[in-house]
C-alpha cells in the first residue's frame, strides 16, 4: 500500500475517531457537573495541548513523526477505553482532557508525514484536498456511527468504546509499514510571530479568520447536539442523520469553491459569504424552540456548514497561497490554532451559559462570528 494510500485511510480514522468524541463530551460530563463546568474541563484539553505545541516540533525531530503520531493515538486510545471502562465525574474529567489533548498532536504529526509523502509539490493544492477529504468523509459517517452506537439511550461510554474501536486501524496502518518522514518547522517564537502579523496584515487577517473558523468548530460541535437533544427533545437517532446531512457541504463544496475562487472571483467574496452563513447560522440556533420543525432545523445547521466550508477552503487557500513551505513562523502559528481555540471557545461559552440559557449563547457566538469575520475578511488583500 502507497504511503499516502496508508495517510488518507489514517486520516479518515482519526477524524471519525475525533468527531465521535466531540459529539458527546459535553453531555457525558453534564450527567457529573454543570454544563458551564464541562466546558471549562474541555477547554483543559486546549490548554494542555497548547502548551505541548511548540515543544512538539522537537520531539517529532527526535523520535520521528509516524513514532509520535503512534504514541498519541495510542495513548487517545487508552484514554478512551477509560472513560468507558470507568466513567466518573473525576476519572471521566481526566480522559476527556488526555483525549482532546492528543488529537492535535496526532493531527500535527500525520501532517508532517502527510507533506513528506506527497509525490508531486506541484499539484499540492489538488493532493491536500484529496488528504482533507479523506477527514471529511469520517466527519459525515461520524454521526450515523453516533446513532446507531447510542440505540435510542444516552449511554454516551459505549461512543468511547465505539470511538476506540475505530481508531485502531489507525495504529495497525502506521504500525505495518515505515514512511517517509518529512522536514519538521521549529516553533516560532511569540515576538517573531507578532512582528510578522504586524508587518503583513493580509497574513495576520487570513489567520485571525482562520482562527475565527476554529471557534465555530469549538462551539457548534460542542453545544448544539446538547442543546437539539437536552433542550429541544430531539433524539439521538434523528440527530445521528441529520448531522450527517449537516457536514455534507465540506464533501460537496470545498473543491468547487477553491477552484472557482482560483480562476474567477478570488477568495474575498467567498469568504465574506461564509461568515455570513456562518454566523446566522449559528444565530439562528438560538431562536429555535422545541415547535420548531425539523427542516428548519436542518436547513439552519446545513447552511451554517456550507459557511464553513466555503470559510476552510479559502483560509486554506489564501494562506498556503501566501506562504511557501520554509515559511515556519507562519506555519507554526496556523497549525497551533487549533488548542488555542479549544480552549477560548469553551471558557467562553462556559461564560455565557453562567449568565444565560443556550438560546443566548447562540446568539451571541453566531453575532460575534458574523461582525469579526466581515470585518476580518474586508482587511485581506485578494488576488482578483
Amino acid at each position: 500500500m502507497r504511503p499516502r494510500v496508508i495517510l488518507f485511510f489514517s486520516n479518515f480514522f482519526l477524524a471519525t475517531g475525533a468527531a465521535l468524541t466531540v459529539f458527546v463530551m459535553l453531555p457525558f460530563l453534564s450527567q457529573f457537573m454543570a454544563a458551564t463546568s464541562a466546558g471549562l474541563v474541555i477547554a483543559m484539553g486546549g490548554v494542555v495541548a497548547l502548551a505541548g505545541f511548540p515543544i512538539l516540533p522537537r520531539i517529532v525531530t527526535r523520535y520521528g513523526a509516524q513514532q509520535i503520531a503512534l504514541m498519541c493515538v495510542l495513548i487517545e486510545l487508552i484514554a478512551l477505553l477509560a472513560l468507558a471502562a470507568v466513567p466518573g465525574g473525576i476519572s471521566g474529567s481526566l480522559f476527556v482532557i488526555v483525549t482532546l489533548a492528543m488529537q492535535p498532536f496526532a493531527a500535527y504529526a500525520l501532517d508532517v508525514l502527510f507533506e513528506a509523502a506527497m509525490s508531486d509539490k506541484a499539484a499540492a493544492g489538488q493532493e491536500r484536498t484529496e488528504f482533507l477529504t479523506a477527514s471529511n468523509l469520517g466527519t459525515l459517517i461520524a454521526p450515523l456511527v453516533l446513532a446507531a452506537v447510542l440505540d435510542g439511550t444516552n449511554d454516551y461510554v459505549r461512543v468511547f468504546a465505539a470511538a476506540g474501536a475505530i481508531i485502531i486501524p489507525f495504529l495497525v496502518l502506521l504500525a505495518v509499514r515505515t514512511l517517509p518522514s518529512g522536514r519538521v518547522p521549529r516553533p516560532s517564537h511569540m515576538e517573531d510571530t507578532l512582528v510578522c502579523m504586524v508587518k503583513d496584515p493580509d497574513l495576520g487577517a487570513v489567520t485571525f479568520a482562520h482562527f475565527l473558523l476554529y471557534l465555530f468548530y469549538a462551539w457548534a460541535p460542542l453545544y448544539s447536539p446538547i442543546f437539539l437533544h437536552s433542550v429541544l427533545g430531539i433524539p439521538w437517532s434523528t440527530l445521528g442523520w441529520m448531522f450527517a446531512v449537516t457536514v455534507t457541504p465540506y464533501v460537496l463544496l470545498e473543491y468547487p469553491a477553491g477552484w472557482l475562487a482560483d480562476r474567477f472571483i478570488g477568495d474575498k467574496k467567498l469568504m465574506y459569504a461564509g461568515f455570513v452563513f456562518a454566523g446566522a447560522g449559528l444565530f439562528l440556533l438560538g431562536t429555535l424552540t422545541s415547535g420548531s420543525p425539523i427542516i428548519l432545523i436542518l436547513v439552519i445547521l446545513v447552511g451554517s456548514r456550507i459557511g464553513t466550508s466555503l470559510i476552510e477552503s479559502m483560509t486554506e487557500g489564501h494562506f498556503f497561497r501566501r506562504v511557501s513551505e520554509e515559511d515556519v513562523n507562519s506555519i507554526s502559528v496556523f497549525r497551533g490554532i487549533w488548542p488555542l481555540a479549544n480552549i477560548i471557545g469553551p471558557v467562553a461559552g462556559s461564560l455565557l451559559l453562567s449568565f444565560g440559557d443556550y438560546h443566548s449563547l447562540f446568539i451571541s457566538t453566531g453575532a460575534f462570528l458574523l461582525i469579526a469575520g466581515v470585518v476580518t475578511t474586508s482587511l485581506i488583500t485578494d488576488v482578483r
